[in-house]
């Protein structure tokens, strides 16, 4: 068992942008994004990709783009996949909310690092580094992750 943070919205069936919840449901992981000029490439059987400057991810309803991976110019805003903390240094990409997209049903929905102080997320699941890679050793594209 992993101990995790969740949104500060709890657990909901009925996931909306920006409410802070964390969806209900059977998901599957799609990929790693890690921060390759922190850490080497860990062990996992997901397709792994190191987050670049302009990586970022689309928040926006009412772009064609909304909860997929774009690119950003440095003078562009959205969220960042490069962080200054460490939450992104590992994420995995869920396939919430993707086939079909559905405008305002929640993006970025992620696994990433936990805050030092274990506090809720606004949406993704989180755990501590350690658990992260014991957990990313075990993970493949046919994984199911359950939420709830």
């Amino acid at each position: 068992m992993i101990p995790v943070a969740l949104g500060r919205g709890g657990i909901l069936a009925n996931k909306r942008e920006g409410d802070g919840g964390t969806p209900r449901g059977s998901f599957r992981p799609r990929q790693l994004w890690w921060r390759g000029d922190r850490h080497s490439r860990p062990q996992t059987f997901l397709p792994a990709r190191s987050i670049g400057d302009e990586d970022a991810w689309c928040e926006n309803p009412s772009d064609r783009h909304y909860n997929q991976a774009v690119r950003l110019g440095r003078e562009q805003g959205g969220d960042r996949l490069k962080r200054a903390d460490h939450l992104y240094d590992f994420i995995i990409e869920i396939d919430h909310n993707t086939k079909p997209r559905i405008a305002g049903r929640g993006s970025a929905v992620f696994l990433h690092l936990a805050r030092d102080n274990f506090g809720p997320t606004a949406g993704c699941v989180s755990m501590t580094k350690s658990a992260m890679l014991q957990l990313l050793r075990r993970l493949g594209p046919r994984t199911k992750i359950i939420i709830g």
